[in-house]
This record gives structure tokens, sequence and C-alpha cells, in this order.
């Protein structure tokens, strides 16, 4: 297995990300992006909790529970991605604002080509200090180009010029990411598994303590804003799902693991699996009111 990682995160990864995205792409319409316009409440909310709590709250975890600083900096890495398509599926089950979750999953996507290289590079020396790895930004958001936003404007250009065809693929394609993104998590947890055995007992309690703080304070947030509570149960999974897919692969870039895994790209695999667990009894709690 050590011998395929290095193909699996320099080929295989970046590959599986761009199909993902291309298939958050083909659900997305210019609807979609008008509605910043149609829900600025709701959006402004959402983009708040995404951006600003979401980070400040991955920053404090990692410093409560006491992670080892690469560990540290991978749980910010995480905290920066967007929601991506799980959260979108994720929202429909919860009964939530659907259209309002594939706006912010949208629009935050096309965000962290930005904001992801920037922000990282700053946490990175915020939290390792002299002993953090060199951030190239310009490195960084040229993949990040590459993997999210080319194939998310393939996706929209899909669905915008041929949205029968768009229809038909939509279906199969998405069954096909979400088997992708198990795959990778898997994957990645193998890849890393001696840090992970290593630093369960912290990490562990600090991904559920960080997404069930997030899924708690964005759902109180939209309803302090007077938001429905379809609305707020969006902007509460759009809160505390990020696109672990994506966490992996920035960790992966900053610190390539050589025979395994990047410790900065461990704790995002771990939240792959951990999220279900957290976020199923929201769900069932909100299917029930």
């Amino acid at each position: 297995m050590q011998s395929v990682m290095p193909i699996i995160l320099d080929v295989f990864l970046p590959l599986s990300l761009a199909f993902i995205m291309l298939s958050l792409g083909l659900g997305l319409t210019l609807a979609d992006f008008r509605r910043l316009l149609e829900m600025p409440r709701a959006v402004g909310v959402g983009l708040i909790a995404q951006i600003l709590l979401l980070p400040v709250a991955a920053f404090a975890m990692g410093r409560l529970f006491g992670l080892p600083q690469e560990l540290a900096l991978g749980l910010m890495i995480l905290s920066l991605c967007p929601g991506g398509v799980t959260s979108n599926i994720l929202t429909k089950l919860a009964l939530g604002n659907v259209a309002l979750s594939v706006t912010l999953t949208g629009v935050v996507s096309l965000l962290s080509i930005f904001t992801v290289p920037a922000l990282t590079a700053f946490f990175a020396g915020l939290i390792m200090g002299v002993e953090a790895p060199p951030v190239n930004v310009t490195k960084l958001s040229i993949a990040l180009v590459l993997m999210t936003l080319v194939p998310v404007s393939m996706g929209v250009a899909i669905r915008h010029f041929a949205p029968g065809f768009a229809s038909r693929i939509e279906g199969p394609v998405g069954k096909l990411a979400n088997l992708l993104f198990v795959v990778i998590v898997v994957l990645a947890i193998i890849g890393g598994r001696e840090d992970l055995v290593e630093n369960l007992t912290t990490l562990g309690p600090a991904l559920v303590a960080l997404i069930a703080f997030l899924l708690i304070t964005g759902l109180a947030l939209a309803r302090m804003t007077r938001l429905d509570m379809p609305t707020s149960t969006a902007i509460a999974l759009e809160t505390g799902v990020q696109n672990a897919t994506l966490g992996i692969a920035v960790g992966s870039l900053i610190t390539p693991g050589g025979a395994g895994l990047a410790a900065l790209a461990l704790p995002s695999a771990v939240y792959g699996v951990l999220m279900y667990l957290v976020v199923a009894p929201f769900i069932l709690w909100r299917r029930r009111m």
C-alpha cells in the first residue's frame, strides 16, 4: 500500500477531486448565484458562519484539545474548505433549504480559490511559527483553480447549454462522486494510520466537538437573525460540513507525505468519517420536527 500512496496522492486524488467538483457544477444554475440578491440576509449569515465563525472555532478547538502543531494546522485547513456536494445532500435529508445550501456551496467554493491559500499561509505562521512548512500561495491557488474552478465551471456550462444532458448524467455522476469520496477517505486513513493511532485520542474528540459546536452555533446564529427553520438548517449544515477531499488535497500539496499521508491531511481524512456520525442525530432530529 505504501508504495502506491504517491500515485494515489499525486494522480488519483486531484483527478477525483476534480470529478467531485464537476458533479457540484452540474447541480448549479445561474439562478443559484442570483440568489445572492434574492436572499441577502440568509446568504450573508451563511457566509459569515462559514468564512469567519468556522476558522475561529477550529483554531480554538486545536488549542483547547492541545493538538500537535501539524494536526492543528491540518484542522485549520479543513475549516477553510467549502461544504461540497455532501452538505447539499445532507441538507436535503434534513428537510432544509436545499437551494440556499447549493448557493452557499457554490459561492464559498469559488471564494476558496483565494481564501484557502492566503489563510493557510497565515495560520501556518501563526500556529507553527518558524517551523511552519513553506506555503507557496501562487502554486496552491493555481492547483485549486485546476481542481475546483475549472471543473465547477465545466459543470455549470453543461447545465446551462445542455440541460437535458446534464439532467441525465447528474445522478450517475453524483453517485460516482460520492463513491470516490469514500475511497479517498479510506485510502487516506490507511496511508496515515500510524499518525492516526498515535493521535486519535486527541484528534477524534477535537473533531467531534468542532462539528457539534458548528452545527449548534450555525443553527442558533440563523435563528437569532429570524430565519425560518429550513433556512437555518441549511446554514447549520453548511457551517458544520466541510469538503474533506479538498482538505486532504491541500494538506498533501503543502507537505507531501512521501510513502504515507501528510500529517496536515490527516484531520480531513478522519473528519470524513466522524462527520457522518455527528451529523446523523442532527438530521434525525430535524426530520422528526
